[in-house]
């Protein structure tokens, strides 16, 4: 097409346009609209708010720890969420103290799929605190024992470290002090001072310092308090607030409004072995 037959058929469609925008002679004009005035500065959604689960679990805490009751701690874990930093692990250790080799708070990790599919998925695995703990009935001198509020606790004073509960728990929750220190067989004299400060489990004092009798937990079983230290003082346990992915949720299931007691009847949950009959307080969501 030239450009004279081109600019004549723009010329024939642009008068056509024109024909059909004209209605009895007249020419129809656009009407103004009036646009409702602008909203104030704000939320888009004033009516919706966002609570941090930690601010929320806060007040649980508080709630349950002022109810003049005794309440029932659980733990629920949301392996959706979990993404295997091992956060929780170093902050338990610190919060702790732990030494070498004693570790209360493993993430499991396990691959699934098959190549080119695959993926990992991690578990986290405290104390599972059961209500009928395979570990409390196997202590010959009675150093362990299952508390009203859930949690199974561990007497240092009056473990002899036989270690008959560590092959009695079916979830491997327990490890044994053997008193190695992370400074042994490195250049220096002496331990680091950090090695040498007291720790704070069960809500009592412990020195693992040499000369100081007796050196418990040294020579104890030792396991996750669910940080009972902490929860007397109205804290979460450590590793809860140090989930970067808020993964891991703590409060009393008696409490019906409660964040865990919520979730725990979510039809997502389950429970490591529950056909062992051990009950245990620590929930997954899956």
């Amino acid at each position: 097409m030239s450009l004279e037959s081109r600019r004549a058929f723009l010329e024939k469609v642009a008068s056509m346009v024109f024909a059909g925008m004209v209605l009895g002679g007249q020419e129809v004009r656009a009407e103004k609209v009036e646009l409702p005035p602008r909203p104030p500065d704000g939320p888009l959604f004033p009516d919706l708010t966002y609570e941090d689960v930690l601010v929320r679990m806060q007040k649980d805490l508080e709630r349950a720890l002022k109810k003049g009751t005794t309440p029932k701690w659980v733990m629920v874990i949301d392996t959706r969420k979990c993404v295997g930093c091992h956060a929780c692990t170093i902050a338990c250790a610190v919060e702790n103290k732990l030494p070498p080799g004693v570790v209360y708070r493993p993430v499991v990790e396990e691959q699934v799929g098959e190549y080119p599919h695959v993926t990992w998925r991690f578990l986290p695995r405290p104390c599972m605190q059961c209500d009928k703990p395979p570990c409390v009935p196997v202590c010959p001198v009675g150093a362990t024992w299952k508390r009203e509020d859930g949690i199974v606790e561990i007497d240092y004073d009056a473990c002899i470290g036989c270690r008959y509960c560590l092959v009695a728990c079916p979830y491997q929750a327990r490890t044994f002090d053997f008193g190695e220190n992370w400074t042994d067989g490195t250049p220096g004299e002496g331990r680091m001072p950090y090695e040498e400060l007291p720790t704070f489990e069960w809500g009592e004092v412990h020195f693992r310092k040499e000369g100081v009798v007796p050196q418990s937990p040294v020579g104890n079983a030792r396991k996750c308090s669910f940080c009972l230290h902490r929860i007397e003082k109205g804290l979460l346990p450590q590793c809860v607030t140090t989930c970067i992915g808020r993964a891991t949720f703590f409060g009393d299931a008696s409490d019906p409004e409660s964040l865990v007691s919520q979730l725990i009847h979510q039809p997502n949950v389950m429970r490591l072995k529950e056909e062992l009959g051990t009950e245990p307080r620590v929930y997954y969501l899956v």
